[in-house]
């Protein structure tokens, strides 16, 4: 057996099925019912719709934007470390800023930014970071060192040697601090 579908002129549809079959009588063709054109033509898109296959689609690979999980304040802080050990300090300021600007309770990022500003002679700006430094690592001798030798660019001996002094107990290496000490007995 088999199936036909015949366009009838009147936008009707009407399935005729051949079977040639005697017993039911018509030997020949018969209407299995009619249909409208739009039912007809829903029946006809989901049969066409569920042929289709993946041929002809565009493969090309696509990218996207991975989530961030790595330190984002790392790339700053590492730049504005470069522009430091290049005297660069007004770019190291920038750098060492927008570390502590992504991520506050970076210590390393702080302590940077206040030498820079040390260095630029922006003093008010320095104790504002030391301040910072003091309350995200405390007391450190490595942050005593920095304020002692802000101290010294002040020319405020007296203050330097109390927090070089204050670093030096507390080093394991004091080294940095016994250097900055010998400079202050210089000046």
């Amino acid at each position: 057996m088999s199936i036909g579908i015949v366009r009838k002129p009147a936008t009707t549809f009407r399935f005729r099925c051949w079977d040639n079959d005697p017993e039911n009588g018509r030997g020949g063709t018969g209407t299995m019912g009619k249909f409208s054109s739009m039912g007809m033509a829903a029946i006809l898109a989901a049969l066409t719709v569920g042929g289709c296959t993946t041929q002809g689609l565009d493969k090309t690979a696509t990218t996207s934007i991975a989530p961030v999980t790595a330190d984002i304040s790392e790339a700053d802080l590492a730049a504005g470390k470069a522009q430091f050990r290049e005297a660069n300090y007004g770019l190291a300021e920038k750098h060492f800023r927008k570390a502590v600007e992504l991520r506050a309770d970076n210590s390393e990022a702080w302590m940077g930014l206040a030498a820079s500003y040390d260095q630029l002679g922006r003093f008010d700006f320095a104790d504002r970071a030391y301040d910072q430094l003091l309350n995200v690592a405390g007391r450190r001798p490595e942050v005593l060192n920095n304020m002692g030798y802000s101290q010294l660019l002040r020319g405020n001996k007296k203050k330097a040697r109390q927090l070089l002094n204050e670093a030096r107990t507390g080093m394991t290496d004091p080294a940095v601090v016994e250097a900055n000490l010998a400079l202050l007995n210089r000046v």
